[in-house]
């Protein structure tokens, strides 16, 4: 494969100029999150009745895959007590009422419950934090009850281990997770081009991680991002992706959706459950192409050329 017009390096120095979350900036959010975290603690402190366990920052800026274009942190908010509402419209208002009582100086529409957690908007930064309510029963390793982001049903989770589950496979692989991010702006961009396209962060990880487990390798990032089209285009998203790290594949129940892809902390949870064979084989469209254009781009001839196929990948933000 050539790599005279568009090398390796220059897909990082695209992935550090337009694609990642800058150092910097994610620092910022964490502080800004541990504040919000802080503030809460001293209010818990003074008023015992809300039964506070842990607050954990989560999603892809815990994870280390988050893009540049980040407006909101997710924070997990473990809760447990006989007096939390088991409803989760009542126990989104009850955290909301907390939430408000611990920031007074905050105007009501910087506090608003939402489907599945309460957004805490600071209006400074322009920040907005998700704050996900998890039902605690004082299990060791973490696991609780969230409100599902697809449905509003609540589906067992466990946070820390969501965590190391990425944490074990960065430690194999100190690529990993840039390719994600690569993959996830090239989502991005299938969004804006391909009316109907979805592709959530949570499945492009686990295809990833798959991927890694298998023994692919992201150290090139146009044959890591081949890696991930040839995987689509070839399953044609047909097969189960599962993990053994936390249960055995015999815990797995029968899931009868079109893609399986079975969260690493919950084998009862399809992580693409909601997903129509309609929108597998989009997916799976639009793989093929970025794996052509990936191809064509590597047998190019001119930097004209080259990059004119790159931005098939990802967009008219592509330059070198």
């Amino acid at each position: 494969m050539s790599r005279e017009h568009v090398s390796h390096d220059d897909i990082e120095k695209f992935a550090k100029d337009r694609v990642n979350l800058p150092k910097e900036w994610a620092d910022e959010y964490r502080a800004q999150a541990k504040r919000l975290r802080d503030k809460l603690s001293t209010y818990v402190s003074e008023h015992p009745d809300f039964t506070l366990k842990k607050m954990l920052i989560s999603g892809s800026l815990a994870k280390g895959t988050a893009l540049r274009t980040l407006n909101d942190i997710d924070v997990a908010c473990y809760i447990s007590g006989a007096d939390v509402p088991q409803d989760i419209e009542e126990l989104l208002e009850y955290l909301a009422e907390k939430l408000r009582s611990a920031f007074p100086n905050f105007t009501p529409d910087q506090v608003k419950p939402q489907t599945y957690c309460v957004t805490v908007s600071f209006k400074g930064s322009g920040l907005d934090v998700d704050i996900v309510p998890i039902l605690y029963d004082g299990d060791p390793d973490w696991y609780g009850n969230l409100v599902s982001q697809e449905d509003g049903s609540f589906l067992e989770t466990c946070i820390p281990r969501h965590l190391e589950f990425i944490r074990t496979r960065k430690a194999k692989d100190a690529d990993f997770s840039q390719v994600i991010r690569l993959a996830k702006y090239w989502v991005k961009n299938m969004k804006t081009e391909r009316d109907g396209f979805r592709l959530k962060s949570f499945m492009v990880e686990l295809i990833m991680a798959k991927l890694l487990d298998e023994g692919k390798k992201f150290n090139d990032y146009p044959e890591g991002l081949q890696h991930f089209f040839s995987y689509l285009a070839t399953s044609n998203l047909t097969d189960i992706i599962y993990f053994t790290d936390y249960y055995k594949k015999g815990d797995i129940p029968t899931h009868s959706e079109p893609i399986k892809i079975i969260d690493p902390v919950n084998p009862k949870n399809n992580a693409s459950k909601l997903y129509t064979r309609k929108q597998a084989d989009m997916i799976v469209d639009a793989a093929l192409d970025a794996g052509d254009a990936i191809d064509a781009a590597l047998a190019a001839t001119t930097k004209e050329k080259t990059v004119y196929y790159w931005q098939k990948v990802f967009g008219s933000t592509f330059q070198i």
